[in-house]
């Protein structure tokens, strides 16, 4: 069956039904658009943060030395 047959079989049930009834399915429908976007976005995400975006961070320069401190407390 194909995605467009899948459509209007759907839409000739969805007429069928009480209004509360198509309501639930439109409901479901946007919960599933919901849920597929967030899936989206995650992997979106998780690409950003497994690739090379974020590199720099690792590679901080330190800025400063222990030289650099006027006191040192708890020398340990």
């Amino acid at each position: 069956m194909t995605k467009q047959a899948i459509i209007e079989h759907t839409i000739e049930v969805i007429n069928q039904l009480p209004e509360d009834k198509a309501v639930e399915i439109a409901d479901f429908a946007d919960f599933l658009i919901r849920q597929q976007d967030e899936l989206s976005f995650n992997k979106d995400v998780q690409g950003l943060a497994s690739g090379q975006s974020f590199d720099f961070l690792k590679e901080e320069e330190d800025l400063y030395a222990v030289s650099d401190l006027k006191e040192v407390y708890g020398k340990r």
